[in-house]
C-alpha cells in the first residue's frame, strides 16, 4: 500500500502534463502519481510515463469513470486528485495530505472560490454555476462547503473504498461532496489559488450540459439521501395547487350551494391524494435511508480495519 498516491485523470492534455506530474513528485517525493489516461488522442500518455508517472488506461469515456477505475485499483493511505490541466497548485498538497494521515479527516477540499476563481477564470457562466451548485448544497444539506465542484481534494482510505461512484461524467464532483456530507464524514477546507488554463488548453466542461447534468444529479441525490424532506417538498406542493385549483369551486358552492365544475373538483381530489402518497412515501423511505446509513457505518468500520 502506497502512503501517498497522486491521482491525476488525464484527456488530451499534452500541454501541461508533464509539469504537473514533475511538479507532484516534487512537492511530495513520497508519494506514487498515477495517471489514468482517458482515450487521449494527443501524446498525453507518453509525456506522463516519460515524467515518471504510473499511466493506465480507462477505456470508458467520462471523469467519472476514470475515478471509479483510480479507486478501486490503487491502494493508499492517503489520495490526493488534481487535473492534468495545471490550474491547481500542488503547494499545497502537502497540508491536504497532512490533514488525512494526522488529522484523520475523511476528504479535503481545495477550495478555490475562496481566492483567485472569480478572477482567473473567464467564463462567467461557470463562476455562476459554481456559485448556484455551492448555495444549493449548502441550503439542501445544511452543510458549509466552500467548493463544491473543485477537482483538487484529498481522501482517506476510507472514504475512497466505501464511495460508491455512481456518475459518468463531471457531475462525480458534487456526488462525492454529498456523499460525505450525508454520512457525517470528518471534511476540511484549504483555500488553494486556482490559475486559468494556459494557451492552447482546452476545457472538456459542457458549461451548459454538464451544467444540467450537475443539478439533475443534486435533484437525484437529494432525493436518495433526503427522501423525507424531498417528497414532504412535493407533497407541499401538490397541496398548493390543489387548494388554489379547488378555490373558486369552494367559493362558487359557498354562494349557490351547488357544484358547478365537478370535473374541476375531481382532479383536486386526485392532486391531493398524489400529495398525501407522496408524504407517506417520504416516510417510508426515510427509514430505509436510515438503514442505509447505519449499513454504511458498518462497512467504514470494516473498511478500516482493513487498512490496519
Amino acid at each position: 500500500m502506497d502512503k501517498i498516491a497522486v491521482l491525476i485523470p488525464c484527456y488530451n492534455e499534452e500541454k501541461t502534463i508533464t509539469k504537473v506530474v514533475t511538479d507532484a513528485k516534487n512537492a511530495l517525493p513520497e508519494a506514487v502519481v498515477y495517471v489514468y489516461d482517458n482515450n487521449s488522442t494527443d501524446n498525453s500518455a507518453k509525456l506522463a510515463l516519460e515524467a515518471g508517472a504510473v499511466v493506465r488506461k480507462e477505456p470508458l469515456q467520462g471523469k467519472g469513470n476514470v475515478i471509479r477505475r483510480m479507486f478501486r485499483e490503487v491502494e493508499a493511505e492517503c489520495y490526493i486528485m488534481l487535473d492534468g490541466d495545471d490550474t491547481y497548485p500542488i503547494e499545497n498538497a502537502p497540508e491536504m495530505a497532512r490533514l488525512v494521515l494526522e488529522n484523520k479527516a475523511d476528504m479535503v477540499v481545495g477550495d478555490r472560490l475562496s481566492s483567485t476563481y472569480f478572477t482567473e477564470n473567464k467564463r462567467p457562466f461557470h463562476n455562476f454555476g459554481n456559485s448556484l451548485v455551492r448555495f444549493a448544497i449548502n441550503k439542501i444539506f445544511d452543510c458549509s462547503i466552500k467548493d463544491i465542484m473543485t477537482g483538487y481534494r484529498a481522501f482517506s482510505y476510507g472514504f475512497v473504498k466505501t464511495f460508491p461512484v455512481l456518475s459518468k461524467g463531471f457531475e462525480i464532483e458534487t456526488e462525492m461532496t454529498i456523499h460525505a456530507v450525508n454520512n457525517n464524514m470528518y471534511i476540511e477546507n484549504v483555500v488553494v489559488e486556482y490559475r486559468d488554463r494556459p494557451e492552447g488548453s482546452e476545457s472538456k466542461l459542457s458549461t451548459y450540459s454538464d451544467g444540467t447534468r450537475v443539478l439533475w444529479t443534486i435533484l437525484k441525490l437529494f432525493k436518495n439521501y433526503k427522501p423525507f424532506r424531498f417528497f414532504t417538498s412535493l407533497a407541499v406542493i401538490l397541496t398548493l395547487i390543489a387548494a388554489i385549483v379547488f378555490a373558486p369551486v369552494f367559493a362558487t358552492y359557498l354562494e349557490t350551494g351547488f357544484v358547478g365544475r365537478f370535473p374541476t373538483l375531481i382532479v383536486c381530489g386526485f392532486v391531493e391524494l398524489a400529495a398525501v402518497q407522496a408524504f407517506f412515501a417520504g416516510m417510508i423511505l426515510s427509514d430505509i435511508a436510515k438503514q442505509n446509513r447505519r449499513q454504511f457505518e458498518m462497512e467504514y468500520n470494516r473498511v478500516s480495519e482493513r487498512r490496519n
